[in-house]
Parts: structure tokens; C-alpha cells; sequence
């Protein structure tokens, strides 16, 4: 028998912040089936709040940078169990920092990534470019050995001009570079399927992230860079994709994806 599950996406900007603004409240009055959340901040999850390791209803699971205390990290809340659970992607770029967890459910295979940002300097451009090109060639072997694959989280990019709200001012910027998009073109190229456009191919300024400094969301003058993307094999599965504008807590919104599996 067929059954819906509800994933979701959210940039927390701090576990310990989205805590303190109501994640946990949250999260028990949705009660997704699975919660994928990115630059946690936490180099050690036994130091969190026990409820927040462990939800009512809920699993959790962390992949964290433990070599830079309160940098990056992701970590997954899910209501499904996993067959198996991955943290280690060999010797490479995947498995620093605390950017990638993945786990492996009956029907798919979930990966959630939080992308390098590559504004600082252009040695983080580099490494950002650098760890697309990784996961594209990662993804690319699961999917030869056949796994059904989501991969979710902050990619840190806006693909094309109307996934943010001024693209001409941007086209020199990190996170609308050419060099960049062209990493999101290589994903759709090898059969991923961006499940937002999927459902909406033409909506305007629908965007997961502003620049609180600026105090852009109040404007919605924001980007779209959190992605849920799917091979192709579950496009007959695919019921829904949400931008969810409303939920506040980060300087992201969260995104939703539903499935009938």
C-alpha cells in the first residue's frame, strides 16, 4: 500500500537559536514525517537539550564539523527508520566540515547537504565548486547502482534569473555566479528533477532566504537556494512542493516535498 510522507528542508542558522524560537513546537504540531535541517552549529549534539535529540515521536541523527567549533553541520529528525545511516564519504571534500548526511530508507535514498557558501574569499569559491563537482559525481554513482534518490538542503545558489529577486545586480556575486548555476544545470542534466519547479515552473518571487541585515524579507526581496531535488525514477511519485514563507526562525524559510511511496 501507497502512503504520503511529508519531507522537509530548513536552514536553522543554530539549533540552539531555532530552538529557542519554537522548533520543537513546531515540529509536534506538523509532525512531518521527515525533518532535514542545515548549519546546525553544533560540534557535538550530546551537548544539545535531551528533547531536542531525541523528540517525541522522532529520531534524530547529526553530522557535525568537529573540527571548527559552531560551524556548518546538518542533522535529520525522522519519524521513519532508516536501514542505514552514512557520515563517511572516504577521503574528500564530502566528509569535512559536516556537511552531508545521508540516510538509506526502504524505497529511497535521502541525502542532506548543507553547500559550501563561497562569498568569503575566492578560496571558498573554489572549494564550493570543488564540492559540487564531488557530489555530482557521487550522486551520479548511487544513482548507477540504483538507488531511488532525494537530495535536499541549503545549495547555497540560485539557479536561474527568476530564483531571485534581482539577478541583474547579482550576476557577479557569489551564489548567482555562471560558474555556479552551471553545477544546478549538471544536476537537471543527469536526470534530477527540482521538485519545486517541477510543480511550479513559472512562479515568481517565491524565495527561502533574505538578508536580515538589510531587513529584506520584510520586502521579499530574497533568493531561492533550498532545494529539494529527486531523480527521475520517483517523478511518478512526486504529489507536492512548497516554499513555506511564513515560518519564521532563520534568516531561510523551510521547504516541503511530498511523496507517495
Amino acid at each position: 500500500m501507497n502512503k504520503e510522507i511529508s519531507l522537509i528542508s530548513w536552514n536553522v542558522n543554530g539549533v540552539r537559536a531555532a530552538e529557542r524560537k519554537g522548533f520543537l513546537d513546531w515540529l509536534y504540531q506538523h509532525k512531518y514525517d521527515i525533518v532535514c535541517i542545515q548549519e546546525t552549529k553544533t560540534h557535538d549534539p550530546l551537548n544539545l537539550n535531551e528533547e531536542l535529540l531525541k523528540p517525541k515521536g522522532y529520531n534524530s541523527y547529526w553530522a557535525c564539523a568537529t573540527e571548527k567549533k559552531g560551524y556548518s553541520g546538518v542533522a535529520i529528525f525522522s519519524r521513519i527508520t532508516p536501514k542505514k545511516i552514512k557520515l563517511d564519504f572516504g577521503n574528500n571534500i564530502l566528509s569535512k566540515e559536516g556537511r552531508i548526511l545521508q540516510l538509506d530508507f526502504e524505497k529511497f535514498t535521502l541525502l542532506n547537504i548543507y553547500f559550501p557558501n563561497g562569498s568569503a574569499s575566492t578560496e571558498r569559491l573554489n572549494y564550493k565548486l570543488e564540492f559540487y563537482k564531488e557530489f555530482l559525481k557521487y550522486i551520479i554513482q548511487l544513482k548507477k547502482s540504483g538507488k531511488k534518490i532525494i537530495f535536499c538542503g541549503d545549495v547555497n545558489t540560485a539557479h536561474n534569473e527568476i530564483d531571485l529577486a534581482r539577478p541583474k545586480e547579482n550576476i557577479n556575486s557569489s551564489g548567482f555566479m555562471p560558474i555556479e548555476r552551471a553545477w544546478l544545470d549538471k544536476f537537471v542534466e543527469n536526470g534530477f528533477i527540482d521538485t519545486f519547479r517541477h510543480f511550479h515552473p513559472q512562479k515568481s518571487n517565491e524565495y527561502t532566504w533574505w538578508d536580515m541585515k538589510t531587513r529584506a524579507r520584510e520586502r521579499n526581496v530574497g533568493w531561492r537556494i533550498d532545494y529539494f531535488y529527486t531523480s527521475k525514477d520517483l517523478k511518478n511519485k512526486l504529489k507536492g512542493a512548497t516554499i513555506m514563507t511564513s515560518t519564521m526562525g532563520s534568516d531561510h524559510c523551510p521547504v516541503g516535498l511530498k511523496l507517495n511511496i
